[in-house]
């Protein structure tokens, strides 16, 4: 049996005052409306994983992302605001540490398009041998491809900082030194078994076993808090304060300098399994501190204030971090998500559905000398780490280095940025458009067909029911093939919408895998 598709309904054409063609098709899968829509063009995927199937079986997909809810529009490198003022050299550097994990031929190979590509693109950057930023923006401009990148209906994205604490603390406890950080519990299970994995994905169902062997959700932080991991010996050092704590879950990663001055560094390894939730959000909403004087150093002196009603506030936020050890030490920055080195200032947390080692431009007016600065930041950097905040196409976190200086900028950060994200040039977006399959006509429904005949033999006084008179077959035929011809008709109108490739055009193709 046929899946019946109808076929593409025009909504709007228009030209811009940019002189760009821009058209939007409606289509209907599985009935489910799809919006695309091409600005030269301006690809919006809406719901991309049921685009990407529905277009499987008859051509590539337009997207090789795979992001719900996301829009992409390719643009020109002159388009991108700071492009040719950036230090080409150093975003070229944090480029090449992503690269190592691509070129280790022991690892498996993700599947996502955009793997392949920046694979491509890496062992082309190995063999280049770049010296200069003049060099490396050339190799940028050769190998990649700039698009616009949001969320649906958006323009912008959110940025926000994070960096790598050094704080002190202690292998005991002791009264200065009070709190706990822990390491992974082993009772904990991932989807029901035991985790095989080195660390625990952001999104993961997370449980334990209760007394009857039934998998439940583990403790929450208000549970851990009040002892329910007490006696696994599960603590790794120990801190001032629980809010200092809950900080460092935050940030992933943290250099502990314990009493004889060794450093310890610590990285994230597993969770709990629940949702983050804001602390600030939560006191702004229950009018504990007023939305304009909020601040980390101001929620730590409420919590130390207030130490009986900040513990209830803390349970709100039912997420907890379970760190392993990572160096002694060490004073080099810390892993990423990728297993790369992080490069202050170059380095992003992103969504995890995008591939490690893609570069985004980002433009901004961040805070970054003060808290009244807005500086501007026109900026090429690498996706090399994730977090459970970042959700979203347009979403990143940036990593600021480590200690108290990075720390302070880190924590002024939540602004909105453009994003532009640069594609291997083996993922053309444009022609992957041009090229987009038109979906299967709908065959008509025989019922429908004989229904709609009936009504009009009735009205004009011809029977309907009884005996079946000479020459019905011959009209359910005529019937059939004229609404062939429509079909056919409408899906010529829709081809003539379509941008036409010029005889010489060089553009790529979407890869099909």
């Amino acid at each position: 049996m046929v899946n019946a598709i109808p076929p593409a309904t025009l909504i709007w054409s228009e030209r811009t005052q940019s002189g760009r063609d821009v058209a939007a098709v409606q289509m209907r899968l599985d009935s489910v409306d799809v919006l695309t829509s091409r600005s030269r063009g301006l690809i919006v995927v809406a719901m991309a994983w049921l685009v990407g199937a529905g277009c499987m079986a008859y051509g590539a997909s337009v997207d090789p992302l795979k992001l719900p809810d996301t829009q992409l529009e390719p643009v020109e490198w002159a388009d991108l605001n700071g492009w040719s003022a950036d230090d080409h050299a150093v975003a070229f550097a944090t480029f090449l540490a992503s690269c190592k994990p691509f070129l280790n031929s022991g690892r498996p190979r993700d599947p996502r398009p955009i793997y392949e590509g920046l694979l491509h693109a890496c062992r082309r950057a190995v063999a280049a041998k770049i010296v200069g930023a003049a060099e490396a923006r050339k190799f940028f401009e050769e190998n990649f491809l700039p698009v616009r990148i949001a969320r649906l209906g958006k323009s912008t994205g959110l940025l926000t900082g994070y960096y790598e604490p050094i704080v002190d603390g202690s292998r005991l406890p002791n009264p200065e030194f009070h709190w706990p950080l822990y390491r992974r519990p082993r009772d904990l299970l991932v989807n029901g078994k035991k985790p095989t994995a080195v660390s625990i994905p952001n999104r993961a169902a997370v449980g334990r076993l209760n007394v009857n062997k039934q998998v439940v959700p583990y403790h929450d932080r208000l549970a851990i808090e009040n002892g329910a991991l007490d006696g696994q010996r599960l603590e790794i050092c120990w801190l001032r304060d629980p809010f200092e704590a809950m900080s460092l879950e935050i940030e992933g990663s943290v250099r502990v300098r314990l009493e004889d001055g060794t450093l310890v560094r610590l990285g994230y390894d597993a969770h709990n399994g629940y949702n983050y939730t804001s602390i600030g959000r939560i006191l702004i909403e229950r009018n504990l501190i007023r939305r304009d004087e909020m601040s980390t150093d101001r929620i730590k002196r409420w919590m130390q204030a207030n130490p009986d009603l900040a513990k209830e506030v803390r349970g709100t936020n039912k997420l907890l971090v379970f760190f392993r050890i990572t160096g002694l030490n060490n004073e080099d920055e810390p892993m990423g998500a990728q297993g790369v080195r992080l490069t202050p200032g170059r380095s992003i947390a992103v969504d995890n559905r995008h591939v490690y080692g893609t570069p985004f431009f980002v433009e901004a007016e961040l805070p970054i000398a003060d808290s009244r600065s807005d500086a501007r930041f026109r900026r090429l950097m690498v996706a090399q780490d994730t977090g459970s905040a970042m959700v979203g196409p347009a979403r990143a976190d940036i990593y600021w280095g480590a200690g108290d200086a990075a720390g302070r900028i880190a924590g002024r950060i939540r602004q909105q940025g453009r994003f532009a994200i640069l594609l291997p040039r083996e993922l053309d977006m444009v022609a992957a458009g041009r090229a987009m399959p038109l979906p299967r006509p709908k065959p008509p429904i025989l019922h429908e067909t004989l229904a709609k005949k009936g009504e009009g033999d009735q009205a004009r006084g011809h029977p309907k029911d009884g005996a079946k008179p000479q020459g019905e077959k011959a009209r359910v035929e005529g019937a059939l093939i004229s609404n062939a011809q429509k079909v056919g008709d409408h899906r010529k109108s829709l081809i003539k919408l379509r941008p036409q490739t010029p005889p010489n055009s060089k553009g790529g193709q979407i890869s099909r895998r």
